[in-house]
């Protein structure tokens, strides 16, 4: 199916331009991305284990959401939940990074080339991430949560409560080169 030659203009869900305005940011420990992108693709930054210990540590670290003092009211009520969905942009993929179409998962030459959108990485053409936290604390306009993996100064887009119910838990698919990633991170916690 092709999209027509025009979109629509207008304040519709085809609308050819969209405007984020970020609601606020995240203050982290993570200064640099585990995964950086060039026009070459993507790349890990260190060796496996210095990088399968970064992530484990960010899983750990408590990270701070500074939401804008003007939309404080938009936070009402957060604390019911357990955890949380924060969407964020990660402002520090360069534009060579947002045109890659095909990626060997997590730079690893070992696995196979696969679309975008195939992986998580940071390097899209929208580089919107996602990342399911939990929610420690909040003092005012401020979050504390755990297992945020952005690193500081990522703009925050969206906030989303995270319910268990709303995503499919049975029949879920994923790619053994996935499973041998997340295998191979969480290795060291044995």
């Amino acid at each position: 199916m092709e999209l027509p030659e025009k979109l629509p203009q207008g304040n519709n869900a085809t609308s050819c331009s969209m405007m984020l305005q970020p609601v606020g940011v995240i203050k982290s420990k993570i200064k640099e991305p585990f995964l950086s992108a060039t026009d070459d693709g993507i790349k890990m930054q260190g060796e496996i284990d210095a990088v399968r210990k970064k992530i484990r540590q960010a899983q750990e670290e408590i990270s701070d959401i500074i939401i804008n003092p003007h939309l404080l009211d938009i936070l009402d009520g957060i604390e019911q939940y357990s955890h949380l969905i924060v969407l964020y942009w990660a402002h520090k993929v360069p534009e060579q990074g947002r045109s890659l179409v095909k990626v060997h998962p997590m730079g690893r030459k070992e696995f196979s080339q696969v679309g975008i959108f195939c992986t998580c990485s940071p390097a899209r053409p929208n580089p919107v991430l996602m990342c399911v936290v939990k929610l420690c604390g909040r003092q005012e306009n401020v979050l504390q949560v755990t297992g945020l993996d952005a690193i500081d100064g990522s703009p925050v887009v969206d906030i989303k409560p995270y319910v268990r119910r709303f995503y499919p838990e049975e029949e879920i698919l994923i790619p053994e080169w996935m499973q041998r990633l997340h295998q191979e991170i969480d290795a060291g916690d044995r």
